[in-house]
């Protein structure tokens, strides 16, 4: 069984596989593959956003006691993610190649340091505060 670290890893690595696909298809004005790849982006994203949010964080916040910490700065980037993908979804129908990727490059920017506090930090802490319980959320990651 796989950790929740390693496991929400890979699922960061397939999101950034899907954003680079989408920035691709803009960079080269290919609009329609562009708006399919941003649809399966944003998919993936709020997939994985909604399930730190609504199990993994509570779990965490409960097994070390405060909701004061780490789990409060993601919830904030989450949302500022968000922001960027209605951006990104509201640029693309100009074609305007130049709006949308300086919009992907913000959003590239705070995913980078984002996934690296959440990879190197909050991950790491998660498997040790949690135990059994982090494998538990591993495999309903999995599931899901």
């Amino acid at each position: 069984m796989s950790t929740l670290s390693a496991t929400l890893t890979r699922d960061h690595r397939h999101c950034d596989e899907l954003f680079a696909q989408t920035e691709e298809h803009a960079s080269r004005g290919n609009w329609a593959e562009a708006d399919a790849c941003l649809s399966k982006f944003i998919q993936a994203m709020e997939h994985h956003l909604r399930f730190e949010e609504e199990n993994f964080f509570p779990a965490f916040e409960q097994a070390t006691g405060s909701q004061q910490g780490p789990t409060q700065m993601m919830r904030l980037e989450h949302e500022q993610m968000r922001a960027l993908f209605r951006d990104m979804q509201a640029s693309l129908p100009a074609h305007d190649a130049r709006q949308f990727l300086g919009i992907t490059e913000t959003l590239l920017i705070l995913m980078q340091q984002h996934n690296l506090k959440e990879e190197h930090v909050l991950y790491r802490l998660a498997d040790q505060a949690l135990g059994a319980n982090g494998l538990a959320l591993s495999a309903q990651f999995a599931q899901s």
